[in-house]
């Protein structure tokens, strides 16, 4: 996250959370139709017509991002923006900006050299942890916006919009906002897959002769990071994808089963590529951006 993985954060904590947050956002922003696309796979089930077995509705990236724009125009691509934004200035503030300190602290203030990769991923797990804790209602209201397609016609929408949604989650399914241990899990464990192989390739490539903290460490670093979380964590994106956008699933056990059972273990990597496409890209977005902010940030505070 640092250039120098030895030496403590050079900038204010405020500085960090509001570096943390801008680069989501941003991200957010550039990448959120590919995780629109991302959704509408995971949550596409096998259509059975009778006893033959229709072709799905979504098929590839690409194709899902056509489908979505054909039939519900462009703007639909960009469903659950909102919430998305309210979601990376929570999540992305805290899970981001207080990795360093918490790594850190995991290390001790004395410790010299480069930082173990256990400790690495501790820190990602507990900053993850944290911050879905708190973000979660943000995330369940996004993923709801995402996941409702193109309906027949006379048949209302479930939200008119994301404050509408809010309202009436807390009114209908109050218990979803507090899923609790459910999504820490999935949560922390996207957050140490993104943050500490971030981390730990940026230190690898470092070094490298010829390389220097610059653009292209940091892109390659965030191509990476979006590589070793999509391998990660896509089962347990899944199955948050289809607790957040389907109440049937009484758990994450419960939906996990459910999953296996009616549509194989292929299933928990569905949307692979189009996670991979949306993973990667936010990486490189978000760190290329995150390491420029705090550049900025570091030359407001030193001056």
């Amino acid at each position: 996250m640092v250039a120098d993985q030895k030496s403590k954060s050079d900038i204010s904590f405020a500085g960090t959370f509001a570096s943390s947050a801008f680069a989501a956002c941003f991200a957010e922003i550039c990448t959120i139709p590919l995780d629109t696309a991302k959704v509408r796979l995971q949550l596409q089930k096998k259509a059975v017509a009778g006893d033959a077995v229709t072709l799905p509705k979504y098929r590839g990236l690409l194709g899902t991002v056509g489908t979505i724009a054909r039939e519900e125009g462009l703007t639909a691509l960009w469903k659950g923006i909102v919430p998305g934004l309210h979601r990376q200035c929570v999540f992305g503030g805290l899970r981001i900006g207080l990795y360093e300190p918490v790594r850190n602290l995991y290390v001790g203030k004395d410790f010299v050299g480069d930082v173990p990769l256990s400790k690495k991923i501790l820190a990602g797990l507990t900053t993850g942890a944290l911050g879905i804790t708190v973000a979660n209602p943000t995330d369940l209201v996004k993923v709801r916006l995402q996941a409702e397609g193109k309906l027949p016609p006379g048949v209302p929408r479930r939200y008119s919009g994301a404050l509408n949604a809010y309202s009436t989650i807390v009114r209908q399914d109050l218990g979803l906002f507090g899923l609790g241990l459910d999504l820490m899990l999935c949560g922390a464990i996207i957050n140490a897959a993104e943050l500490a192989s971030y981390d730990q390739v940026k230190e690898t490539i470092l070094k490298i002769p010829g390389f220097t903290d610059n653009v292209v460490t940091h892109l390659l670093s965030g191509l990476g990071a979006g590589f070793f979380a999509v391998c990660i964590g896509s089962p347990v994106d899944v199955v948050k994808s289809r607790m957040m956008g389907d109440s049937a699933y009484k758990s994450t056990l419960d939906c996990f089963i459910k999953t296996l059972k009616n549509d194989g273990p292929l299933a928990f990597y569905k949307g692979f590529l189009p996670n991979f496409g949306r993973l990667g890209s936010w990486n490189v977005i978000m760190f290329l951006t995150l390491e420029q902010a705090k550049k900025f940030v570091r030359s407001l505070e030193s001056s």
